[in-house]
């Protein structure tokens, strides 16, 4: 026998929510709850005949529609990849098949896309960090976008801006370095850069920029440095000959040119001799 709405009325919590009430006896007692857009999708008013199924139905789209609206919190946040959105469904235990009609809707409605997701983060990515566009890349394949999307987004970061970037970094990293070698310096620059993300070409070409305008002055002050540390170090066992070759050893393992190790060690240890 079918059941009649007795009344219906706002919840005091959530003015988008309302209490169904049915006809019981003389009195009326309350069934179920259900959200604004349930109410309105069903035509759900006072006299309204509802059967059993129709019951089943309008609790059942109401889970899903409390769900949808976790959804749509969850993204205004920020953008998220369908995958997130999986995860956030998961984690909030929806049902499995909820989930899939969840994200099939804010799909449809373009709340969910993965295209767009990928685009504007590599750009985020590209303005507001150091990274370069393969770490992006891994980024966005680890949030869930499809490679051949996240490598489409990537073409946004252009070879020149990868250039200005990482020429950028390298300067700030180069003024602000310990007293080391010229080409140990390259050298951690280089492999830091590749960690960052950018491609082997920009990288190259970067670095060759860097030696075109190296401080030869700047690096005789560092060899200097590293060379007197040397000679502290070894001075209390090896003194003549046997320091100098030690010293020498030193400086050539850290990367300086031999050229500038010798003067050091005809000049500025000259008398070790």
């Amino acid at each position: 026998m079918p059941a009649i709405i007795s009344r219906i009325t706002t919840q005091k919590r959530s003015k988008q929510r309302y209490n169904i009430y049915l006809v019981e006896g003389n009195s009326d007692k309350y069934a179920f709850s259900v959200d604004e857009a349930i109410l309105v999708e069903f035509g759900l008013r006072k006299g309204l005949e509802l059967d059993e199924a129709t019951i089943d139905l309008l609790i059942r789209k109401d889970t899903i529609q409390k769900s949808y609206l976790l959804a749509i919190n969850y993204l205004s946040f920020r953008m998220r990849t369908r995958q997130e959105m999986y995860e956030y469904l998961v984690k909030k235990e929806v049902e499995p098949e909820h989930i899939t009609i969840i994200i099939d809707r804010l799909t449809k409605e373009g709340l969910l896309n993965d295209k767009q997701f990928a685009e504007a983060f590599t750009l985020t990515r590209m303005n507001t960090t150091s990274k370069g566009p393969q770490l992006v890349k891994r980024e966005l394949i680890e949030k869930g976008v499809a490679p051949t999307i996240a490598e489409d987004a990537i073409s946004l970061y252009t070879y020149d801006t990868q250039f200005e970037k990482a020429m950028k970094w390298v300067n700030k990293k180069l003024s602000s370095s310990k007293k080391e070698s010229f080409n140990k310096k390259i050298e951690q620059l280089r492999i830091t850069l590749m960690q960052k993300g950018f491609t082997s070409d920009v990288i190259s070409e970067v670095l060759l920029s860097v030696v075109d305008e190296k401080d030869t002055s700047a690096e005789w002050e560092s060899l200097v440095y590293q060379g007197e540390k040397l000679v502290r170090k070894h001075s209390t066992k090896k003194s003549g000959y046997e320091l100098k070759m030690k010293v020498k050893e030193g400086l050539y393992r850290k990367g300086f040119q031999i050229d500038l190790i010798n003067k050091f060690i005809d000049e500025e240890m000259v008398q070790e001799s």
